[in-house]
């Protein structure tokens, strides 16, 4: 566990982190070009992460639903590894494994991912169907290289971090902490 009760202040994140991207979902692109819609997939992701790990306490981090389970803490570290491998997509670069993400906190977890996705639908942006099709999922061990088609991008790393993006919501709220309630999906904002 890297963080303990006496560190429960600094860990703690405001709602007022406007520094941070995804407070809200951007403006819509112009038109559904096919980087405009995986931008905007990303987008989802990002509004929804942001809210989903807004104001953790320790309870939340260390909250599991069973002694088997993984706890908030390391689905935190799982998703900024899914942000890792979908901003190397965007780029076409291989993620390197393996991964040591040992020496983060829960602030380097969520800034970070929050920025990996944004950086990764800027890149996405305004491609085009040719542009996509040419990019690939990599990842490299050692000296071997694995090469996927980008289409694992929406089953893998995309789809997985929505669905631990959610589990943090369900930790959260059986924790005691439920997300904020002005928050709004659909919309892509969040009533003051």
């Amino acid at each position: 566990m890297r963080f303990s009760i006496f560190l429960f202040s600094i860990i703690i994140m405001s709602t007022s982190c406007a520094q941070l991207p995804y407070h809200s979902i951007p403006d819509y692109p112009e038109d559904y070009s096919a980087g405009n819609v995986i931008s905007r997939m990303i987008d989802g992701l990002g509004y929804r992460y942001y809210w989903a790990t807004d104001s953790l306490t320790v309870k939340d981090l260390q909250y599991k639903p069973s002694p088997e389970g993984r706890d908030t803490e390391h689905n935190l570290e799982h998703i900024y590894g899914l942000s890792e491998v979908i901003l190397n997509a965007a780029k076409n670069e291989p993620n390197i494994r393996p991964s040591d993400y040992e020496h983060m906190t829960y602030e380097d977890f969520r800034k970070g991912t929050l920025k990996n996705l944004k950086k990764a639908s800027e890149l996405m942006l305004g491609k085009s169907e040719a542009e996509v099709a040419n990019l690939k999922v990599k990842f490299k061990r050692e000296e071997k290289l694995s090469e996927f088609p980008f289409w694992h991008m929406f089953n893998g790393p995309i789809a997985d971090a929505l669905w631990h993006t959610g589990q943090v919501v369900s930790y959260r709220r059986s924790a005691g902490n439920p997300i904020n309630s002005k928050v709004n999906v659909f919309m892509g904002h969040t009533k003051h």
